[in-house]
């Protein structure tokens, strides 16, 4: 019996939002990536920037750190929709929504879930395939350079090359804070790919294959 749940941990520069959909596709289940945040903010009526505005840890590192990867627009953390005039929702109540969600998600049918530590949510299922797609700094940020539209003026290096930085750290937190564990250990995943090595049909070439197998 294949996986019907695939977890994709994706580092920035490594094609994650390419690679996602089309293991999906390959394994008829649903992507999940947008989805979730939009359901979790239609439930409690607050992102979770709004959420970290009325904490006050916004005012020292993790806040900071967290109420900044709000505004990347390739974060998945979780701000797509902004309802005002909810009141104090604190980011705990966000995550634990989040995790409600996914594990949801997952019980209906299967799904292929992008980010949001969904293998850490999911680690207990025993039909879950954890995958993470990584690859060295280098690597990650000419393949995000290469994505880049060209300009007339050349591509902006150093733009693309801070918000690898900004993701990096930002993703890196959230799993640290909320889950207590670093997101590049292996031993979270049953498959560690180096995705700057790969063209993006390859590596879900391999997630495919393994979840099939598993």
């Amino acid at each position: 019996m294949s996986a019907r749940v695939v977890t994709i941990s994706a580092t920035y520069g490594t094609g994650g939002s390419s690679v996602g959909p089309a293991v999906a596709d390959r394994l008829g289940l649903r992507f999940v990536d947008r989805a979730v945040p939009e359901l979790v903010a239609g439930e409690i009526g607050c992102t979770l920037e709004e959420a970290l505005a009325h904490d006050g840890r916004a005012e020292s590192g993790i806040g900071r750190i967290l109420a900044g990867a709000a505004r990347l627009p390739t974060v998945a953390l979780g701000m797509d929709v902004y309802i005002p005039d909810h009141g104090f929702v604190p980011p705990e109540e966000f995550v634990e929504r989040t995790e409600s969600v996914i594990t949801r998600m997952a019980e209906r049918g299967g799904a292929v879930l992008l980010g949001r530590a969904a293998a850490v949510v999911l680690a207990g299922r025993e039909d879950a395939l954890h995958v993470r797609l990584d690859g060295p700094r280098e690597r990650r940020l000419a393949r995000a350079i290469a994505a880049e539209p060209p300009e007339a003026s050349g591509p902006p290096d150093r733009d693309v090359e801070r918000m690898l930085e900004d993701n990096d750290r930002a993703r890196t937190a959230y799993v640290k804070h909320f889950y207590g564990v670093d997101p590049a250990d292996p031993r979270l995943y049953h498959l560690v790919i180096d995705a700057t090595r790969l063209p993006a049909s390859a590596t879900a070439d391999l997630i495919v294959g393994a979840a099939r197998a598993f």
